[in-house]
């Protein structure tokens, strides 16, 4: 890796730290740079503002996860396994970066125009891997679907809406209590093994 990259990845881990700990609403430039020990111009060479940090942030996070994603991903596998693999990586990722809250830390920043882009994109490539998952099942004559990009854009959305509904359910709690994290895995997993079993040929 280039010093440069280098660099920047000290500056996005140190961000997630200091984002867990204070939140990213108080955090400040200034606050990351004396953390790191650099030079607020060194700072804002790689970041020129919170905004750039932020969505570094997010797509350092969403980076990993993809990563963990393929590794952890075998094509002898069934696709119910594959599935419930897959929400295991999701929710290690959840409870690690649980406390980054980003969408409530800065609200408006979830209608900022480069952020949407930035968002989408990173879905566009979650859909796209879930995507694969789908075809390698099918290639396995497990499953009859022509449009794995509807199925796998509607199997996401489906997990994301019981995630929200489970978030929403302990909005109180500061840190997601392990009982929270297991119920939003086994329903995660419910609904995998139904949405598995209902496209079997």
């Amino acid at each position: 890796m280039a010093e440069a990259d280098k660099k920047r990845e000290q500056i996005i881990e140190g961000a997630i730290k200091r984002f867990s700990h204070f939140g990213i609403h108080k955090t400040t430039m200034n606050d990351i740079a004396d953390d790191l020990s650099v030079s607020k111009p060194s700072l804002y060479y790689y970041f020129p503002d919170k905004k750039s940090l932020i969505v570094g942030v997010i797509e350092k996070v969403f980076k990993d996860y993809f990563a963990m994603l393929r590794t952890n991903l075998n094509d002898n596998d069934n696709l119910e396994t594959v599935l419930f693999g897959s929400i295991d990586v999701r929710n290690s990722f959840f409870e690690k970066y649980f406390m980054l809250k980003i969408s409530e830390g800065v609200p408006d920043l979830m209608w900022d125009d480069d952020v949407k882009e930035s968002l989408d994109v990173l879905k566009k490539t979650e859909a796209d891997l879930f995507a694969d998952i789908f075809k390698n099942a099918q290639l396995r004559g497990e499953i009859h679907e022509n449009d794995m990009q509807h199925l796998a854009s509607l199997y996401l959305e489906s997990l994301m809406g019981l995630t929200n509904m489970c978030i929403m359910a302990g909005h109180k709690k500061i840190m997601p209590e392990k009982k929270m994290l297991k119920d939003v895995a086994d329903k995660q997993k419910a609904l995998s093994a139904i949405f598995a079993r209902g496209l079997r040929c």
